[in-house]
C-alpha cells in the first residue's frame, strides 16, 4: 500500500492553482476537464506521483466556495527555512495566519498559511 493523494474541493481553480505553485513551489503535475460531470482535477506536487504523495484539487463547475467544517486541520509541508518561506509567500500576497516560531510546547519552527479557499497549511522546518 502507498499513500497516493490528498483531495481539495476548491471554488477558483486556477486562483488555486496559482497558490500552490507560485507561493508554495508545486509543480502542476496533470489537470482534467469532466465535462458530463461539470468538474475539473488538477493534481500537484513536489514530484512524480510514481515517487511523491500529491494533491488533488477538485473544481465543480458550479460551486464557488465550500463550508471547510470543524474536522479538516491542515496539510504539512516540510521547508528548509519557515522564516524565509512566509516572506516569500508574504511577498506574493500570501496570507500567513500563524507567524513562523516554535511550536507550543516544543522546539519545532513552524508557521502556518492560507490558501484561497481558506485551507491551512503548516511549514515545518526541514528537521522536523
Amino acid at each position: 500500500m502507498r499513500y497516493l493523494h490528498t483531495m481539495l474541493r476548491v471554488g477558483d481553480l486556477d486562483k488555486s492553482i496559482g497558490f500552490y505553485t507560485e507561493l508554495l513551489g508545486m509543480t502542476l503535475l496533470r489537470k482534467r476537464d469532466f465535462p458530463d460531470g461539470k468538474f475539473t482535477l488538477a493534481f500537484l506536487g513536489y514530484g512524480s506521483e510514481k515517487e511523491n504523495t500529491v494533491l488533488e484539487l477538485t473544481h465543480n463547475w458550479d460551486t464557488d466556495s465550500y463550508e471547510l467544517g470543524d474536522a479538516y486541520g491542515h496539510i504539512a509541508i516540510g521547508v528548509e527555512d519557515v522564516y524565509a518561506t512566509c516572506e516569500e509567500i508574504r511577498s506574493k500576497g500570501g496570507k500567513v495566519v500563524r507567524e513562523p516560531g516554535p511550536m507550543m510546547h516544543g522546539t519545532t519552527v513552524l508557521a502556518f498559511v492560507e490558501d484561497p479557499d481558506g485551507y491551512k497549511i503548516e511549514l515545518l522546518s526541514a528537521d522536523f
